[in-house]
């Protein structure tokens, strides 16, 4: 990682875990994602900026409508990602968590380039070793499960060659 790179996030990462960011943060970063998004074809993502960037494509768990979402994911070394639901410590799980459980075929898009993907809960044995990666790119983030009171959902999401021929 370059040093710039580390430096920028060794700063702002503490920054994120402040009450006055994880008030405005949910009011302000999705709409200003969803504009740069718009503006770049879905290539660029301001949080890619610090850290690696995707958009969550589910199907609404109840109205079954599509429904977008940007977010941080991890790298899991085996072309998988892994996307937290912290909703900065919100007491709530986040409404992607719940499409993603009544839904688990999804698609990502990274930097303009649009896959399908297989969603699946990191299992209890699972969760130290993804909370390990989740935070040795970005440090601290696992104090949003803490702040929140609530066991935050975590989701492999794993590329699929096609979701209508993938085994269920």
């Amino acid at each position: 990682m370059p040093i710039v790179l580390q430096l920028v996030r060794s700063v702002v990462s503490p920054l994120t875990r402040t009450r006055l960011f994880r008030w405005s943060a949910p009011r302000i970063l999705p709409p200003i994602e969803r504009v740069v998004g718009g503006a770049s074809g879905g290539r660029l993502q301001l949080s890619a900026l610090l850290v690696p960037s995707l958009v969550l494509h589910t199907t609404g768990a109840k109205s079954g409508e599509p429904r977008d979402t940007a977010l941080m994911y991890t790298p899991d070394g085996r072309g998988h990602a892994i996307v937290a639901g912290t909703s900065f410590a919100r007491d709530r799980h986040p409404g992607w968590t719940y499409n993603l459980l009544a839904h688990p075929e999804a698609s990502i898009t990274v930097r303009g380039r649009r896959m399908p993907v297989r969603a699946s809960l990191v299992v209890d044995d699972e969760r130290d070793a993804a909370w390990a990666r989740i935070e040795a790119q970005w440090p601290g983030y696992r104090a949003y499960e803490r702040e929140s009171g609530r066991v935050v959902r975590l989701f492999r999401l794993k590329p699929v060659a096609d979701l209508h021929h993938a085994p269920m």
